[in-house]
C-alpha cells in the first residue's frame, strides 16, 4: 500500500515545486500597434522577470510566424536590474511586418527554465493584429500623380556654396600672385629686417659678456685677450670704416694717426695698449698680471665710450607766440 502511494506523493511534490517556480517568473509579449497598413512595421516586445540565479532560455525566433507575418529584425537580449537586486528582467525587441491584409495571429512564446535538475517552461499569451489596405475611390477613376512641391532654398543650404566660391577665388588669387612674384624673382613673403644697433651698443654689450664670463680668472687668458681685441676691431670697422680685422695692430694705429680727427691721443694710447697686449699674449706667450687684465678691459670700455657716435637730436623750434595788435581808441 505504501509503495502505491509513493508515485502520487512524488507527483504532488513536483507539481508544488513547478507551481512555486512559475510563481517567481513573469513572462509577457506585447506589440505597439494592433492596426497597420500593409507593408508597415510594428514592434514586438518579449519580457521575462525572474530571480537572478534562475537559468532561462529565450524562445528561438523564426524568420516567419506564418505565411503572412515576417520577422524583419531581432535585437540582442538586454538585462535590466530591478530594485530588489535579486531579480532581473530580460528584454528582446523584434520588428515584424506583413504584406497581406486581414487579421493575423502571433503564437505564444515559450521560455524554458531550469533550476538545478528541475525543468519547466512559461508561455506568453498569443497576440493578433490587423493589416489594412489603402482605400481607393473607384468613382473618380484614374488620378494624375501630384508633382512634388519645391521647398524654398534656405541660407543654411547656400552657405557651403558661398564658402566654396570664396575658397576657389582665394586659391586662384594666390596662384596668380605667386606666379607674378616668381617671375620677378622676388621673395613672396619678405620679413621686415630689424635695424642694427649702433656699433658702440654692440661693442659694450660684447664687453659685458666677456666681463661676465671671467675668462682670465679661469686661466683662459689667450681666449680673453682674443675676444677683447676682436670686439674692439669689429667696433672700429663699423664705427670708422677701417678694416681692422684684416689690418695688423700697427696698420690700425697708423690709420688713426693719419686721421687725427677720428680719436684723441688718450683714446689712441688706450687702443695701442689693448692691441699690443693682445699680440703679446697670442703670439709671444706673454703672461700678463691680473692688474693688466683688468686694465685692458677698462681701456676697451673707455675707448668705445670716448669714440662712440651718438645721434644728435635737433631741438624743436619753440612755438611762435600769437601777435596781438593794439588798436587805438579815439
Amino acid at each position: 500500500m505504501k509503495l502505491r502511494l509513493f508515485p502520487v506523493v512524488l507527483l504532488l511534490l513536483l507539481t508544488g515545486i513547478f507551481s512555486a517556480l512559475k510563481a517567481q517568473v513573469t513572462v509577457k509579449a506585447s506589440i505597439d500597434s494592433t492596426h497597420i497598413l500593409i507593408g508597415d512595421q510594428i514592434k514586438l516586445l518579449l519580457e521575462i522577470e525572474k530571480p537572478k540565479d534562475l537559468d532561462v532560455q529565450f524562445p528561438q525566433i523564426p524568420d516567419t510566424f506564418s505565411t503572412h507575418v515576417e520577422v524583419v529584425n531581432r535585437s540582442k537580449i538586454d538585462t535590466v536590474k530591478l530594485d530588489s537586486k535579486v531579480r532581473e528582467k530580460l528584454i528582446q525587441r523584434l520588428t515584424i511586418t506583413s504584406f497581406d491584409s486581414g487579421i493575423h495571429q502571433i503564437p505564444s512564446f515559450f521560455f524554458k527554465m531550469k533550476e538545478g535538475k528541475i525543468l519547466d517552461s512559461a508561455a506568453t499569451l498569443s497576440l493578433a493584429f490587423q493589416v489594412l489596405t489603402m482605400k481607393i475611390d473607384t468613382a473618380k477613376g484614374p488620378v494624375d500623380i501630384k508633382v512634388p512641391y519645391s521647398a524654398p532654398v534656405t541660407l543654411k543650404e547656400i552657405i557651403p556654396y558661398i564658402l566654396g566660391l570664396i575658397l576657389i577665388g582665394a586659391i586662384i588669387f594666390f596662384i596668380f600672385y605667386y606666379l607674378k612674384w616668381k617671375k620677378k624673382k622676388i621673395p613672396l613673403f619678405v620679413k621686415a629686417e630689424k635695424p642694427d644697433d649702433p656699433p658702440h651698443v654692440i661693442a659694450l654689450r660684447e664687453l659685458d659678456r666677456i666681463k661676465t664670463q671671467k675668462l682670465w680668472q679661469q686661466e683662459k687668458v689667450k681666449q680673453y685677450y682674443s675676444e677683447v681685441s676682436d670686439t674692439i676691431r669689429v667696433y672700429i670697422e663699423k664705427r670708422f670704416d677701417i678694416p681692422a680685422m684684416e689690418f695688423t695692430s700697427a696698420e690700425t694705429i697708423g690709420t688713426f694717426r693719419q686721421n687725427k680727427n677720428m680719436a684723441d691721443e688718450n683714446s689712441l694710447d688706450q687702443l695701442q695698449n689693448i692691441l699690443s697686449q693682445a699680440d703679446l699674449v697670442k703670439f709671444a706667450k706673454y703672461k700678463p698680471l691680473p692688474d693688466d687684465n683688468n686694465q685692458t678691459l677698462m681701456n676697451a670700455y673707455s675707448f668705445v665710450n670716448q669714440t662712440k657716435k651718438e645721434d644728435v637730436k635737433t631741438p624743436e623750434a619753440p612755438a611762435a607766440e600769437p601777435v596781438t595788435e593794439e588798436v587805438a581808441v579815439p
